[in-house]
C-alpha cells in the first residue's frame, strides 16, 4: 500500500431533526431528509445524521440540546401549525431558557395571507424571545432561527420554500464531488479489497450500496470528496481493483454534487 500524507478536509455538519407522530405512525412520509441533504450536499454541508422523533415536549428539548452541540447546523421539520400537537416552538424555546413570544413582525408576515389571524393562526406568530424569522414565502406564517438550529415547517413544499431563503445563512464547505462505479459481484467477495482501499483513502468517503438487478448480485461502490481528483483517483484505483478480482463494471466519471 502507497503511503499518504494527505489531510482529511472536514466539511460542516448538520443534523435533521424530523418532528411528527403522523411520521412515525406511517400515516404521512416524510420527504424533507432527502430534499434537505441533497441541498446541504451542494453546499458542501455533510449531513451527519437524521433523528424522527415524536410531538413530545421533554424529546423535542433534550434532542434539539444534543444535537446542537455535536454539529455546526440542525434543522429541524414539523410541528410549527396551529394545532394542540404543534408545539415545536416552545420546545425549541424551552431548550435555550428563552420565553415564547409573539413576534410583531411575524403577525405583520402573517396578515398579507388570506386568512383572518384567529387565536390559532396567531400561535404561528410565536417565536422563543430573541429568534430570527425565516420567510416563507408560500403561505407567510414563518420559520426562526435560534442559533445553529433552523426551525421549518413540515409541509415539503413550505419546508423547501424557507430554506432557498436561509441558503446565505450558511457556510459553505466547498463543492463535494462524487464518483461511482457497478460491480457485479456480491459484496462479500469486494469487502477487503475495498476495506484496503477506504483506509488508504481515508480523506474520502468510500461507500458500498448492494443490488439485485434481473438475477444478478452487485454493489455500486460510491467516493465522496472534496478534492475532484482524488475522487477520480480513488474511483480509478477502485475499478482496476475490481477488473483484477473479475467483476465487470461501469464507471462514472466524478461530478459535482448537484
Amino acid at each position: 500500500m502507497r503511503e499518504r500524507n494527505v489531510r482529511r478536509i472536514e466539511p460542516p455538519t448538520a443534523c435533521v431533526i424530523i418532528i411528527g407522530n403522523e411520521i412515525l405512525s406511517g400515516k404521512t412520509q416524510d420527504a424533507n431528509l432527502q430534499f434537505l441533504g441533497h441541498e446541504l450536499g451542494k453546499l458542501g454541508i455533510r449531513l451527519a445524521e437524521a433523528r424522527v422523533i415524536p410531538d413530545i415536549e421533554d424529546t423535542i428539548v433534550a434532542t434539539v440540546n444534543e444535537m446542537r452541540t455535536k454539529y455546526r447546523y440542525v434543522f429541524t421539520t414539523g410541528g410549527i401549525g396551529p394545532t394542540h400537537d404543534d408545539i415545536t416552538a416552545p420546545a425549541i424555546a424551552k431548550a435555550f431558557g428563552r420565553d415564547l413570544v409573539l413576534d410583531a413582525i411575524a403577525v405583520q408576515r402573517m396578515q398579507r395571507g388570506r386568512f383572518e389571524l384567529n387565536e390559532a393562526r396567531l400561535k404561528m406568530a410565536h417565536v422563543p424571545e430573541g429568534a430570527t424569522l425565516i420567510e416563507n414565502p408560500t403561505s407567510f406564517a414563518p420559520g426562526f432561527r435560534v442559533d445553529n438550529v433552523f426551525v421549518l415547517a413540515g409541509i415539503p413544499s413550505v419546508a423547501r420554500a424557507m430554506f432557498g431563503t436561509l441558503v446565505a445563512e450558511l457556510d459553505s464547505g466547498g463543492s463535494i464531488f462524487s464518483a461511482n462505479v457497478d460491480v457485479f459481484m456480491r459484496e462479500g467477495d469486494i469487502a477487503k479489497p475495498l476495506e484496503a482501499l477506504a483506509l488508504e483513502y481515508a480523506d474520502l468517503d468510500i461507500g458500498s450500496y448492494p443490488f439485485s438487478r434481473e438475477g444478478r448480485f452487485g454493489a455500486n461502490l460510491v467516493v465522496r470528496g472534496l478534492d475532484k481528483g482524488r475522487v477520480a483517483e480513488a474511483i480509478g484505483r477502485i475499478v482496476s481493483t475490481m477488473t483484477e478480482l473479475g467483476g465487470p463494471a461501469n464507471m462514472g466519471a466524478p461530478e459535482e454534487v448537484a
